[in-house]
């Protein structure tokens, strides 16, 4: 097994936890004037990355469930509008913790060394970029991207880690040239022949485009962990200060979402009906097929199978990086490198996957 990555000197460790709740006290009920113990959960103000969908359902079974009360924690959840937002969300006190692109954590503070927050469990070990074409278009492999308009949102995840996906596959960064499109048009610019390509998430892009009537076989999917790019993907992250002054609801709170994420590892389709209780107009069945792209592409892989959901390796972790850096023509830091801490992670026994 390969080594975890190291703690680094970015959050500073208690030997005592402290304590998750209030003392126990008597209370007072209206009119009946009864009294019984009264138990103060911690609260924690979370933030996802996007809408309920099909991937939020471990978080919202942790929730409906009772897995976070379990563990002394009140926890409310929120949907976001992108990875960065969540990052912004957490290092502005708005929220506690949330689930965001590790290369947007890694982004936003290398651009803004105050953001004070650390990426603590790592849901999405594979980051889920990939190019999306038709087969009408020519495109088979990398090479064949040469001269191509590709369309994305200029803060599409794969757009920006264009750089990395390049340098891996032979290619110049000028190799292709963008259109800045809106999230909710670029499939469908694809589907016209609009454009030559789109970068997109790939449990996203690929329904989309097939709910836009694109036959499956006639799209061309390469995704960027199978070209080379080793970035890690969505990381739930927590603001430093709650990290020092209460270490042990993190640990709650990683429990809690940990064994939530093992049941609906182990029955997706069971997981999708808490998703459905928060937003009663998704559709069931796609939404369960968007979460078993995401669990089978970027949850479950050779290393999550060897180290353990939510982990990191070293050596992984130093080139992607070592790639980030290069890619978003950032400032090399030492904080850029005490990004992850595994020292809040549930035990490993807990985290192993068949």
């Amino acid at each position: 097994m390969k080594e975890h990555y190291p703690s680094k000197g970015i959050v500073k460790r208690f030997g005592q936890a402290l304590t998750l709740t209030a003392s126990i006290g008597a209370a007072t009920f209206g009119a009946f004037g009864l009294s019984s113990a009264a138990h103060a959960d911690t609260d924690i103000r979370f933030t996802l990355d996007w809408r309920f969908e099909g991937p939020s359902a471990p978080f919202l079974m942790a929730y409906e469930k009772g897995y976070f009360k379990d563990e002394g924690l009140n926890v409310t959840i929120d949907s976001g509008n992108g990875s960065a937002g969540a990052v912004t969300r957490v290092a502005t006190d708005a929220y506690d913790m949330g689930f965001a692109d590790y290369s947007a954590l890694t982004e936003t503070t290398a651009n803004n060394p105050d953001t004070e927050v650390t990426g603590i469990y790592m849901v999405y070990n594979a980051m889920p970029a990939a190019v999306f074409a038709l087969k009408k278009s020519g495109i088979e492999t990398p090479a064949d991207l040469k001269g191509k308009t590709l369309g994305a949102p200029v803060f599409d995840g794969g757009r920006k880690a264009w750089p990395a996906f390049a340098r891996h596959n032979d290619l110049k960064v000028d190799d292709v040239s963008w259109q800045s499109v809106e999230p909710a048009i670029r499939e469908t610019l694809l589907a016209r022949g609009q454009l030559d390509g789109i970068t997109g998430f790939y449990f996203t892009s690929l329904l989309n485009l097939e709910a836009r009537g694109v036959d499956p076989e006639d799209i061309v999917v390469l995704k960027y962990p199978d070209y080379g790019v080793e970035f890690y993907g969505n990381t739930i992250i927590a603001r430093n200060e709650l990290l020092e002054e209460n270490p042990e609801a993190v640990r709650g709170f990683l429990r809690a979402f940990n064994k939530a994420l093992q049941e609906t590892i182990a029955d997706p389709e069971a997981a999708i009906a808490y998703v459905k209780q928060r937003d009663a107009l998704i559709d069931e069945a796609l939404e369960t097929r968007r979460l078993k792209l995401a669990l089978e592409t970027n949850v479950i892989t050779d290393e999550t199978r060897a180290e353990g959901l939510g982990a990191v390796t070293t050596d992984r972790m130093e080139r992607a990086l070592a790639d980030m850096i290069a890619s978003y023509n950032l400032e090399p830091k030492p904080e850029l490198e005490a990004l992850f801490d595994s020292s809040y992670l549930p035990a490993l026994a807990d985290r192993m996957i068949d």
